[in-house]
């Protein structure tokens, strides 16, 4: 079974993870209340120093990013979001230094396969751990108190996904990255179990689902033994859902959702998502390179 898992089954699951890491990157503002004190959805003019962090991140601002969750850990010292999010921030930006970000990993499986090994940032690398340790920490103190702490779980959702992501497009480590996807899986179920009507949350297993029902037969029954679900119709319906009814999510909903589409060959709806994504992220120069390519496949 390792074999398998290091081969072909290996990378598979990895490039699911590529797809699932946008979901953990922003399930925090679901998770938590803002700086008005609601939960939820918040009226457009609050923005908390976490949101604004976050809105950096789709822009590819991650120096103005990495200063607000700076803000957010001060007003929160004992959060495990803050470090968390500060990971993320960390982890992201590597990505777009290095190029992982590139949909046609997506969209390409053999492109995915081939991948080099990169060579990350080791300053970089050691602030991220060091935020990660951090948020765990945090996390695991809040939940020794109350076991259903959303801000705990969700902590501990992003962190394990985020280290799967590091371990799979970076180190290239296809069994350390399985590992902590299932560490995810698992608090991201306790998570969802506690928050039953938030449409956001559908995000968490809607595109693993699309990506993984859309391999063959033999490799779905494998990963299902794993316990990472299969089901490509389901996974779409779920980011659909997200789409339209979501809040803080909705944009990485269509997100992946373009990409589905394009893997798909509905290059117009792709198209679609792309143009409104990068009118309302403008600072973001991933969304005018991949609808180049998609128009350019036409």
């Amino acid at each position: 079974m390792a074999k398998a898992f290091d081969g072909r089954t290996g990378r598979i699951v990895t490039t699911a993870v590529v797809a699932v890491f946008c979901v953990w990157l922003v399930l925090c503002p679901f998770a938590i209340a803002d700086d008005s004190g609601a939960e939820g959805n918040p009226p457009t003019a609050v923005m908390s120093a976490l949101d604004r962090g976050f809105s950096g991140l789709y822009n590819l601002d991650f120096a103005g990013a990495q200063q607000d969750f700076a803000a957010w850990q001060a007003q929160h010292p004992d959060d495990p979001v803050g470090p968390v999010s500060e990971a993320a921030g960390y982890l992201f930006s590597e990505f777009n230094r290095l190029g992982v970000l590139e949909a046609q990993f997506y969209e390409n499986d053999k492109a995915f396969d081939n991948r080099p090994r990169l060579t990350p940032d080791p300053a970089v690398r050691d602030r991220f751990q060091a935020a990660i340790a951090r948020a765990e920490s945090f996390a695991r103190s809040r939940l020794a108190r109350d076991p259903q702490d959303c801000d705990a779980l969700f902590a501990l959702t992003l962190s394990s996904g985020l280290q799967a992501d590091y371990a799979a497009l970076i180190e290239k480590r296809n069994l350390a990255s399985l590992h902590f996807t299932k560490e995810a899986s698992a608090s991201a179920q306790q998570l969802l179990a506690i928050c039953h009507d938030c449409y956001d949350a559908l995000l968490a297993t809607g595109f693993s689902k699309y990506i993984i029902g859309s391999m063959a037969a033999p490799v779905r029954w494998v990963l299902r033994l794993g316990g990472l679900p299969a089901d490509k119709q389901g996974g779409i319906t779920d980011l659909e859902t997200t789409a339209d009814h979501g809040h803080y999510l909705a944009p990485f909903a269509r997100i992946l959702l373009a990409i589905a589409y394009a893997r798909e060959r509905d290059r117009g709806r792709a198209l679609q998502l792309l143009s409104a994504l990068s009118q309302q992220f403008p600072g973001n120069s991933l969304f005018p390179r991949e609808i180049e390519r998609l128009r350019a496949a036409h």
